[in-house]
This record gives C-alpha cells, structure tokens and sequence, in this order.
C-alpha cells in the first residue's frame, strides 16, 4: 500500500476542484425536479464543470472495459451506484444519487448526494439521512493518529441501528492525481486495524446504503450497480482532507 500524503500546495489544488464539484451539487439540487431527464442533469453538471476550467473526472473513467459514458453518474431507487444518464425522466417519490468528479491542475475532487424527488415517502427520506448522518459518525475518527477500522465501523454501527445495510462489494478510497489511490476504506466492521490516519492524507468516504440486504449485481451496461431485492439506495460522499484537529471538508460549500 502507498498512500499520497499531499503538501499544501496539493491540497490547494485539490480545494479548487473540490469546490467545482461542491458548486455543481448546488446546481443538480436546483435542478431536480419530477420530469427532468437524468441526460439533462448530466449536461447540467458537464457544462458547469467545463466552464471552471475542469474537466469531468468520471468522463471515459475506465474500471474494466469500455470508460464510463458521461460526466457524471445519476442512481434512482434501487441503483446503488454508476447509473448512466438517459432519457429517463425522474418521477415524484423517486430517490436519485448523484455522484460527480472534477480533474482540474492535475488533481481530483469527488462528491456523491442522494436528493428526495418531490415528495417522497418517510422510509425514503430516512433512508437518505441515515445514509448522510453515517458519514458524519465517521467524521469522529478522522483524525491523526487514529486507525481506519474506527471510521468504517461508525458507519456500520450506525447504519445498523436504523435497520439498514451497508453495501460491501464497494468502498471509498484515497483521492489525489488520480480518482482512486490508497486506502481503500470499507464501511463495515474490519478484522485489522488498517493504516493510521495522518495528517495530509485526504480520502472519499463515501457509505453506500440500502434500505434491504447488502446484496448487489451489475446490469447489462456493466456499469449500473442495483440491489439484489429492489430495495432502494443511498449514497453520501465528500473528499476530505485529514488535519492535526478537526477533518476538513472539501467538497461543502
């Protein structure tokens, strides 16, 4: 494992495509609505980040096969993550995890939200908060010096609480250069106690949540990740930068 500790004119840059990411979250809020195609969401997203200087970090992104087919990846109900922009309109009750890189000055910035679509139902809704509050029971253990288990098995701890899953086949991950550097950082009870956390390191945390069981598959497109049983999902991501004091988030503006 080699893990990228970041000097301060790194994170600098990293602050910069951070914000673009943070400033196009405030866009897709604006714009979600019942009726909008998730294709316009994304050329939303595109056109924003393109007119910061950046480019789309998630825009031809390679995992296996072909690279990815749009700027950013737009999740609805049961799709966990990587769901690909169309013509498919979101609905009212609908649930939609929106998931968005920016690569400016050689370095990454990367930030997930689920929103509500118009009124959705209060399972679905606590769905979403539970989701986002887990990643801030994290937050407690991002701190120097103390160890990565800590902050993966707040997350579960408290997921649990609600009667809800973590998702394990996908986790976070240290962000830099590039999208995805070490660590990678699970959001369920580990064995070990995993790397100590110092200052400079900055990270994805980023829980994945389902409302049944853990259990996921991968559509036909080989992107698009659903629940086994249908069941709906959420997602809350921010990168963040690892201090001497309190965890800096870089992607809330």
């Amino acid at each position: 494992m080699s893990i990228f500790i970041k000097n301060d004119g790194q994170i600098q840059k990293m602050r910069v495509a951070s914000k673009i990411v943070a400033e196009t979250h405030q866009l897709m809020e604006k714009n979600i609505r019942p009726g909008i195609a998730t294709k316009e969401l994304n050329a939303i997203a595109e056109e924003y980040i393109r007119s910061q200087g950046a480019v789309p970090s998630f825009l031809g992104y390679k995992m296996t096969g072909e690279g990815f087919p749009a700027a950013i990846c737009v999740s609805i109900n049961e799709e966990v993550i990587h769901g690909i922009p169309s013509l498919r309109r979101l609905k009212n009750g609908d649930i939609v995890s929106i998931d968005i890189g920016a690569y400016i000055d050689k370095f990454h910035g990367d930030a997930a939200r689920t929103y509500p679509v118009g009124n959705v139902l209060p399972d679905r809704q606590l769905l979403i908060d539970v989701t986002k509050q887990s990643f801030f029971e994290a937050m407690t253990y991002v701190r120097h010096g103390r160890h990565l288990h800590e902050l993966s098995a707040a997350v579960e701890n408290y997921v649990q609480r609600y009667g809800f899953t973590v998702v394990r086949e996908f986790c976070g991950h240290g962000i830099g250069r590039k999208m995805h550097e070490d660590p990678q950082i699970p959001f369920y009870k580990q064995q070990s106690r995993g790397p100590r956390l110092q200052k400079g390191m900055v990270l994805a945390i980023e829980p994945m949540v389902t409302a049944g069981k853990a259990d996921i598959r991968i559509l036909d497109d080989n992107w698009t990740v659903v629940t086994k049983d249908g069941k709906c999902a959420a997602h809350y991501e921010n990168t963040i930068l690892v201090t001497d004091g309190e965890p800096d988030i870089l992607t809330m503006v």
